[in-house]
């Protein structure tokens, strides 16, 4: 049961059984986040949990349309970027719920980017072991990516997301309006994980994407498009594979060498998480074509379209510099998708086409890299 909406409005069903839910996507639809919220946990309390940029922005307007819907709500804010998905902010995350006396049957409220909803996902996931949440995504890339799909977690300093607990939101809520206050370069940062869906799966997509990514980027009609395209693909991915036993792991194109040049770079402001994500995507399809895979032609499109955007895609475009060969093989070796040791990338045959490849050879991957390192 969802809250009515406005003709506007594009919904996109997660069709998970008895936890399906919608995803949301239209220009001021956080004025509706009480009633979406009432239709579905009539009576709850609900606890916003955002970051300071996001809060000096959008966290009176949440709380203003939770109040109009008769809903009390309280408010935890943390430090903005992704140093906050860490064990210290995760701690107080939860004494602030368990503070609240936030209960089962209430509701948390991730309002942010990808950084607050995979804090926020997991600390309900683990509070009184299970409190159900709904995403209100206000980045490109969480409207995108991070906020679908159930993936909640934590850093480590061993890599990227390694703590985490696959929990689904109830509702997810993309106002496209709060992507106009992004900076460009965070617009950009998004940009990379709706370009990947095209790479992934769609060429057609991709190519649209090529002939009208400046207007995805100066909004409108064009935008709402392409985060609608993207979340139907991942939300049909997610349906056929929640636990990312099998398909699911194609989302990862591009996050093998990313998480690792993420990390390297210590999560920091030195390279955003699609920055990271642009360059792995171009590692992908250049390794993919020095093994024989895909065609030079397609590994140079991908760079040339991704460069034309104006993001980062090569290891010397890393302000700072990026970690040796060994020091990147072993970030490597901690991303979650390897298996007993043996390591697994996301590799191409065509844009559009790409595969699961496991067992990847470490040796050609530390060949690759010293390659790509000049």
């Amino acid at each position: 049961m969802t809250a009515p909406v406005r003709q506007t409005d594009t919904l996109v069903q997660v069709a998970l059984g008895d936890r399906s839910y919608d995803i949301a996507i239209g220009r001021g639809l956080l004025e509706t986040l009480g009633k979406r919220v009432t239709a579905l946990k009539p009576g709850a309390k609900a606890a916003v949990i955002s970051d300071e940029n996001v809060a000096r922005h959008y966290l009176a307007a949440a709380q203003s349309a939770l109040t109009q819907a008769g809903i009390s709500s309280i408010a935890i804010v943390v430090a903005p970027g992704e140093p906050s998905k860490c064990f210290a902010t995760l701690e107080r995350v939860c004494d602030a719920l368990l503070g609240a006396r936030i209960e089962r049957g209430d509701v948390v409220i991730a309002l942010g980017g990808g950084v607050v909803g995979d804090l926020a996902g997991f600390a309900a996931a683990v509070v009184r072991r299970g409190i159900d949440y709904v995403q209100v995504p206000t980045s490109l890339l969480a409207q995108v990516d991070s906020s679908v799909g159930g993936k909640t977690a934590i850093d480590s300093p061993h890599g990227k997301n390694l703590i985490g607990a696959f929990y689904q939101p109830i509702l997810v809520v993309a106002d496209t309006s709060v992507l106009d206050t992004l900076s460009a370069r965070e617009f950009r940062s998004g940009y990379a994980e709706v370009a990947k869906y095209g790479l992934l799966g769609d060429a057609g997509f991709f190519a649209w994407l090529e002939a009208n990514w400046r207007d995805v980027f100066s909004g409108g009609a064009a935008r709402e498009h392409a985060i609608a395209t993207s979340c139907r693909m991942k939300a049909e991915i997610v349906a056929r594979d929640e636990r990312e036993s099998g398909e699911r792991a194609l989302l990862n194109l591009g996050h093998t060498f990313g998480h690792a040049l993420e990390a390297g770079a210590g999560f920091s402001q030195r390279l955003l998480h699609g920055e990271s994500i642009a360059i792995g995507m171009c590692l992908a399809f250049a390794f993919s074509a020095r093994l024989g895979l895909v065609s030079k032609a397609d590994a140079e499109r991908v760079e040339q379209h991704l460069t034309s955007v104006g993001l980062p895609t090569r290891l010397a475009d890393v302000a700072g510099g990026v970690p040796d060969t060994d020091a990147l093989m072993q970030l490597i070796g901690q991303d979650k998708k390897v298996k007993r040791g043996k390591l697994t990338f996301i590799l191409a045959r065509s844009i559009g086409e790409t595969f699961v490849a496991n067992d990847v050879d470490a040796a050609e991957v530390r060949a690759f890299l010293a390659e790509q390192r000049g």
